[in-house]
C-alpha cells in the first residue's frame, strides 16, 4: 500500500519542465490524498494557461505508478496566486533585490564550459548542440546559452522559436531533448539583425548569465562566438571558474586562427579542457574508405602547441548537417551512426575531465 512518504518521494523525481527543479522542491504539491491504492494529488502549476501542464501531469502519474505502486493516479491541476509565485522566485533565486541566477555564485556547483573556435564555419555550435543533449541523455541537467548574439544558430539546430515566458520578471529558459536553452534569436525575429555595439553585446550576455531562470544545473554550455571579443572576456571576468573547449577544422587556415582562441583561455586563466577537430574526415557510405579532405593533423598540432589534447574527431557525415537543418541533432536522429558516438564519447570526455557525476546518480 502507498504511504505518504513514498508518494513524496516519488513525486520529488518529477521536475517542471521549464523550471528544471523537482515540484516538491517548487512547491507545487498542493495535498496528497491516499485511499487504499488510489492517490490523489493536487498540484499548483506556476500559471494558469501553462503550455506543459498535461506533461506535468503525465510525469506524476508514471512516477507514482512505477516508484509508489499506486495503481490509481488522479491529478488535480490548480494555479498558484501572485504571493506564492513571488515566494517561489525568491526561494530559486535568494533573497537578492536584483534578478540574479545563482550560476553566478562563485561557489555554484554548476560546470560552466565555453565552446570557442577562432573563426566562423568550422561547426562550433553543431559540437555544442550535439554535445550538450549527449550529456543530458547521459543523465545531467545541462542548459545551453548561445552567446552568438549576432550570429545566432542554436534555435534553428534544436528547432526552437520565441518568444520565451517571462516568470515574475524572470525569463525561462525553453527546452529541448532535456535541455534549457536561452538565445537572442527567442527576443528577434527571423530575418532581424542585431546592430549592436560592445558594450551592449557585454551586457546582455551578463543578462542571460543573471536573469534568466536557470534550473539547478549540472553544466552550462555556453556557445561563444567567433574569435576572442567582447563576448568571450565578459564570460571570462564574470565565471572565473568556466572551462574552454576549442573546436577547429583539420585545415592551417583554422587551427591557426583557433589557437588565438587557446592562448585567450592562458591569458584569462581559463582552464582549457581539450580540442575538437570537427570534419576531421570523410568516410565513404559504400567502401568505407576514408578521406581527409581539409587537411589531416592539423588539430593535434594546436594541441600540442597549447599543452593539451584532441579529445574528440568529428567525422564529416551527412547526417549531422541533417540534423542541424531540421532541428534534431544527429545524437537523437541518427544515435547509431559514427558521428554520434563520437559526440557521445566526447560528453563521457567532458564528464570525467570535470568530475561530475549525473544528477540521478547523487545522493
Amino acid at each position: 500500500m502507498p504511504t505518504r512518504e513514498s508518494v513524496w518521494e516519488a513525486l520529488s523525481s518529477v521536475y517542471d519542465p521549464e523550471l528544471g527543479r523537482p515540484i516538491t522542491d517548487l512547491d507545487m504539491v498542493q495535498d496528497i490524498h491516499i485511499e487504499g491504492s488510489t492517490v490523489r494529488v493536487e498540484i499548483l502549476l506556476t500559471v494558469e494557461g501553462c503550455p506543459l501542464s498535461h506533461r506535468i501531469e503525465k510525469d506524476v502519474e508514471k512516477a507514482l505508478q512505477e516508484k509508489a505502486d499506486v495503481r490509481e493516479v488522479r491529478v488535480e491541476l490548480g494555479f498558484m496566486t501572485e504571493k506564492q509565485r513571488e515566494a517561489l522566485v525568491e526561494k530559486i533565486r535568494g533573497p537578492q533585490p536584483k534578478p540574479r541566477s545563482p550560476i553566478m555564485d562563485p561557489d555554484s556547483p554548476t560546470r560552466v564550459v565555453a565552446v570557442a573556435s577562432g573563426k566562423g564555419g568550422v561547426g562550433k555550435s553543431t559540437v555544442t548542440v550535439n554535445l550538450a543533449v549527449a550529456l543530458a541523455q547521459e543523465g545531467y541537467r545541462v542548459g545551453l546559452l548561445d552567446a552568438d548574439i549576432y550570429g545566432f544558430s542554436i534555435p534553428t539546430m534544436l528547432d526552437l522559436e520565441g518568444p520565451p515566458r517571462v516568470f515574475q520578471k524572470a525569463i525561462v529558459p525553453m527546452e529541448a531533448y532535456g535541455v534549457q536553452v536561452m538565445s537572442m534569436g527567442f527576443l528577434t525575429g527571423p530575418r532581424q539583425a542585431v546592430v549592436w555595439r560592445g558594450p551592449m553585446i557585454s551586457g546582455a550576455v551578463e543578462q542571460f548569465l543573471r536573469d534568466v531562470l536557470w534550473g539547478d544545473l549540472d553544466y552550462l554550455l555556453v556557445d561563444l562566438p567567433p574569435g576572442t571579443g567582447d563576448v568571450a572576456l565578459t564570460l571570462a571576468t564574470k565565471l572565473r571558474r568556466a572551462q574552454m573547449l576549442l573546436v577547429t577544422t583539420p585545415e592551417a587556415a583554422s587551427t591557426n586562427v583557433a589557437q588565438r582562441a587557446g592562448l585567450f583561455a592562458e591569458k584569462t586563466e581559463l582552464r582549457l579542457l581539450g580540442v575538437v577537430e570537427n570534419m576531421s574526415y570523410f568516410r565513404c557510405p559504400h567502401c568505407g574508405e576514408v578521406s581527409h579532405i581539409f587537411g589531416r593533423g592539423g588539430g593535434k598540432m594546436m594541441a600540442q602547441h597549447l599543452g593539451t589534447q584532441v579529445l574528440a574527431e568529428i567525422p564529416l557525415e551527412v547526417q549531422v548537417r541533417e540534423g542541424s537543418d531540421s532541428g534534431r541533432p544527429v545524437v537523437v536522429a541518427d544515435p547509431e551512426s559514427e558521428a554520434a558516438r563520437i559526440f557521445r564519447h566526447l560528453a563521457h570526455q567532458v564528464a570525467a575531465l570535470t568530475g561530475a557525476a549525473p544528477s540521478e546518480l547523487r545522493a
